[in-house]
């Protein structure tokens, strides 16, 4: 990482500009990270020579460097003096001849590290959500799109141990999470109160008898929840009744499939749901602009596939 410098020696900044080949360097570094690499193609200079040239520009505190990879990147950094040395590259600039052609060679050498990173992409259009990529997670998206989200109350049904309600608390004025097992409700409380978490509430309590009143929460989820339940359209009925109106209900489930193992391994009461049942099962609770879309699929076996379903009440009730 660049640090700033301190004011460096007047005398030092002159003797070190006073040599040609240390201003072009100097000139290409006002606009530019580079590598010794880079300015030996730019320049036509040997690499011992550009190494002694930059070394000289760094102890006089003008230059300063930074690892990339198994290089290092130059650039102008002259802290305090930066007035002086800018005022004396803008004369160097109209009195040197090579300085317009060293900006020419420049802009060549910079746009063929750009065309490498755009090949590296280029080579992996079509798969890169498929590979490995440091840093990108679904989790890390969830809590970028959650700043997006308003503050206000959400149910979260079928929570099991609260992970999602967790999450959803960072900007919910209140989660309301029910589950129907009091084993996962003590877990999800000791982690809410382990992390500091204060604006979840756990209930115990069956989707589809919710103890929550008429009207209450602003958003509500169904995250893998609802194939548990013994009469998902009763519960679906639970949440139009406890959503506030204009409130909106979110659905995230299995498409159906044929994987009847999935009743003894989770417990599951639904293999799954089709779109069409599930928007007519929201249609029929009263709810309105109902869309049912697959958002994933696996691809592993048995390549279960998840359906993203998004229905909302009426502002009105006639």
């Amino acid at each position: 990482m660049y640090q700033n410098n301190p004011m460096a020696s007047i005398v030092k900044i002159l003797r070190v500009m006073a040599d040609p080949n240390r201003l072009r360097i100097l000139l290409l570094l006002h606009g530019e990270e580079l590598s010794v690499a880079e300015l030996q193609e730019i320049l036509a200079m040997g690499q011992s020579t550009i190494s002694t040239h930059l070394s000289q520009l760094k102890q006089a505190g003008i230059v300063d460097d930074r690892r990339a990879g198994k290089s290092s990147l130059y650039r102008l950094d002259a802290g305090d003096a930066d007035e002086i040395v800018s005022g004396l590259l803008s004369q160097a600039r109209a009195e040197i001849p090579e300085a317009e052609p060293d900006q020419r060679a420049m802009r060549r050498v910079v746009k063929k590290r750009q065309d490498k990173m755009r090949s590296f992409f280029d080579s992996v259009a079509g798969r890169l959500g498929k590979d490995y990529v440091p840093g990108k997670s679904w989790k890390g998206v969830a809590e970028a799109l959650l700043q997006l989200m308003a503050p206000m109350v959400i149910a979260d049904l079928g929570t099991g141990e609260g992970a999602f309600a967790l999450l959803l608390a960072q900007r919910a004025t209140k989660v309301i999470a029910v589950d129907t097992s009091a084993k996962m409700i003590e877990v999800g409380r000791e982690q809410a109160a382990r992390n500091g978490v204060r604006n979840v509430e756990f209930r115990l309590g069956d989707m589809e008898e919710l103890p929550i009143e008429d009207a209450a929460v602003d958003l509500v989820f169904f995250s893998q929840s609802l194939h548990h339940a013994l009469h998902p359209e009763r519960a679906v009925l639970e949440a139009w009744r406890i959503l506030r109106p204009g409130g909106r209900m979110i659905i995230l489930d299995l498409v159906k499939h044929r994987f009847e193992e999935a009743r003894e391994l989770y417990a599951d009461e639904w293999l799954g749901f089709g779109e069409a049942e599930l928007e007519a099962m929201l249609e029929k609770a009263g709810f309105h602009g109902v869309k049912a879309s697959i958002v994933h699929k696996e691809q592993e076996t048995p390549y279960f596939q998840t359906l993203l379903a998004i229905a909302d009440k009426a502002a009105s009730i006639r």
